[in-house]
């Protein structure tokens, strides 16, 4: 049967393990390719909020106290059903998200990944015995957060909200999840019936779609310990902000403007393939996506060429509907937002190499050559299908103009010379390299997370940078009579 067949979750949310109306009232699912509406998701509120923490921190003392192999399991069995479910999970994906189905079907498997890596993390060691001068046992554990809130965005909804809620589950926290509320069904809705399928027990993870007041809640909440948000800068630094003042800890995977640069020695056509991949991939709305692409003077006349054709050839269309290479970008003010930059950027000298037009919410791949340093689409994150070329003169001149963002999220580098790269790349400061490829990559083996305004380091993928996430340490003594003390 269906997971979203076999229960009422038309209207609801997701709380103390029961399908049950939001405080909120309840607000159309929208396809962004028709307009149509898809279903209806329940609202929550600052109420459901603080009754879900309640219900959290209870059934979290009980999930954690269960054998690792009895959350193992249960993290096992929710890799298996993302598979199991797939082309369930994948419809909606392509009609809510508006992804294409390949970027649908990737987002599947990186979430069967995330739940079978997170299943080896309860069987791991959770701490060591420290050196001590006195005659006694000293050791550090690391033991649950408690309840950890994670706010997820809309653009790939399944990826960035499981990275978080598979790993605090199986280190035994639990999780209050906040989708973004256009993207819902595929971000939250999907995700609680996996783990109730799964067998996590009641209250353990709940899911509340909800506005800005509801993710204050969660941050306010004195139950939540931990908040994992993904999303832009500007929305991170106010939540990083709040987390402070209130003591918690926030881990804060923000925006990006990465670089792509393509050496003097680099294959041109290559090149192209990679910088129209990272540039156009789900619409260019991906933290990652190639957002400055920085070519050397000999080749850039060929490169420019040559990307402009390739972008003029993409299909743009329904993903439902048919094969096509960009869906729809998320709403108008999304869209809006990009024709402005790209706009704002002509204006002040860029060139218009393709691209620029849009249909309702379908935004053709653009490119922009001869991009000043100080025009929106260079200097800023698009979030969109476009991609800003600047000329640079060497290796060293493009180190520092991909340095001199405030991002510091992907890098790519295009060469034949693979150490000289790896040099180039010592000098520019971001969380993630890619030698020979584009700037968009995930696995959920892999440490993720940016540095500067992208975030605050890789605080996700990867057993050392989950346990780090989700845990506290306590250091613990034990002596086999009491000491004598002088008074």
């Amino acid at each position: 049967m269906a997971l979203l067949d076999s229960v009422d979750w038309q209207g609801k949310i997701f709380k103390n393990g029961e399908w049950t109306a939001g405080r909120g009232g309840d607000y159309p699912v929208v396809e962004p390719a028709t307009g149509a509406e898809l279903g209806r998701m329940g609202l929550a509120t600052p109420e459901d909020v603080a009754e879900a923490g309640a219900v959290a921190a209870r059934a979290q003392r009980e999930w954690a106290a269960l054998p690792y192999t009895a959350r193992a399991a249960v993290l096992r069995r929710a890799g298996d059903l993302w598979q199991r479910h797939a082309e369930e999970i994948s419809g909606w994906n392509v009609r809510e998200v508006g992804a294409v189905p390949g970027m649908a079907g990737f987002s599947l498997h990186v979430a069967a990944e995330e739940c079978y890596e997170a299943a080896s993390l309860p069987g791991r060691a959770i701490g060591e015995v420290l050196p001590s001068e006195e005659p006694r046992l000293s050791m550090a554990r690391r033991l649950p957060a408690g309840v950890v809130a994670v706010i997820s965005p809309f653009n790939v909804p399944i990826i960035l909200g499981i990275r978080s809620v598979a790993p605090a589950l199986a280190l035994g926290n639990a999780v209050i999840l906040k989708p973004d509320p256009r993207t819902a069904v595929t971000g939250g809705t999907l995700m609680a019936r996996i783990f109730e399928e799964a067998g996590l027990p009641p209250g353990v993870l709940q899911m509340l779609p909800g506005g800005p007041d509801v993710g204050e809640a969660l941050i306010t909440d004195p139950v939540v310990r931990v908040i994992s948000f993904t999303g832009s800068t500007p929305v991170g630094r106010r939540i990083g902000e709040l987390a402070g003042k209130h003591l918690k800890r926030a881990h804060l995977e923000l925006g990006g403007n990465s670089a792509l640069l393509i050496l003097d020695d680099a294959d041109v056509d290559d090149a192209v393939n990679l910088a129209a991949w990272g540039s156009f991939f789900h619409q260019g709305q991906i933290c990652m996506t190639t957002g400055r692409h920085l070519v050397a003077d000999g080749l850039y006349d060929d490169f420019v060429e040559r990307l402009a054709a390739k972008a003029a050839a993409l299909t743009v269309g329904d993903p439902a509907s048919g094969q096509v290479a960009l869906g729809p970008v998320i709403d108008e003010g999304q869209r809006g937002k990009i024709h402005r930059l790209v706009t704002a950027s002509v204006e002040q000298g860029a060139g218009l190499a393709t691209g620029g037009t849009y249909d309702g919410l379908f935004y053709r791949p653009t490119v922009l050559a001869d991009v000043p340093l100080t025009a929106p689409a260079f200097a800023e994150e698009v979030f969109g299908p476009v991609a800003p070329i600047t000329r640079v003169s060497s290796a060293e001149q493009a180190a520092e103009l991909a340095a001199a963002s405030e991002y510091g999220l992907s890098l790519g580098i295009v060469t034949r010379d693979v150490m000289h790269g790896l040099a180039v790349a010592e000098r520019i400061p971001t969380g993630i390299v890619h030698i020979n490829d584009q700037t968009v990559n995930d696995e959920a083996t892999a440490p993720f997370g940016g540095v500067r305004a992208s975030g605050t380091g890789s605080r996700f993928g990867g057993a050392a940078a989950n346990i780090e996430a989700f845990t506290e340490t306590r250091w613990i003594t034990m002596r086999g009579a009491p000491p004598k003390y002088p008074f």
